[in-house]
């Protein structure tokens, strides 16, 4: 595991805006694997990747869908893995099919499906230091614990 970048956030705004920045900054990646509890700043992170690639759809969390599909020039695929377990349900989602789809696949709770995610993926943890305030370590290789 390698860290790539460490930040800290004092509103939902500049954790947007960090998401923003990592969709620029790591075009090539396949998958962006958020880690946080409940109010992190996951889907706040996630409407800046989509805006910075600009995408035309408002991002908001994808809990009772499991996935939402922003569309944009480069797709954004935001996946909700909550209720998702084992590999049959990911089968189910077309887990396979969005991967090779050249979209972005933005994942909550990936924690739920480590082993299905590509070497490549980007990890994001998000912790949260004070209502407002978010402290956001990226990796690759693996999760921070």
């Amino acid at each position: 595991m390698t860290e790539l970048e460490r930040t800290e956030t004092e509103s939902p705004e500049q954790t947007e805006a960090f998401g923003g920045y990592l969709a620029e900054k790591y075009p090539e990646k396949r998958v962006i694997a958020l880690l946080g509890g409940l109010g992190a700043g996951k889907t706040a992170l996630t409407r800046g990747i989509a805006r910075r690639l600009g995408c035309l759809d408002q991002a908001s969390s994808p809990t009772y869908a499991i996935v939402n599909e922003y569309r944009g020039p480069r797709p954004v695929c935001h996946f909700d893995m909550y209720r998702i377990q084992g590999g049959d349900a990911l089968y189910d989602i077309g887990w396979e099919d969005y991967l090779e789809s050249g979209a972005l696949c933005v994942v909550e709770w990936s924690e739920n499906i480590l082993g299905a995610l590509p070497p490549d993926t980007l990890f994001v943890k998000l912790e949260i230091l004070s209502p407002e305030r978010r402290r956001i370590i990226v990796t690759e290789g693996g999760i921070l614990c």
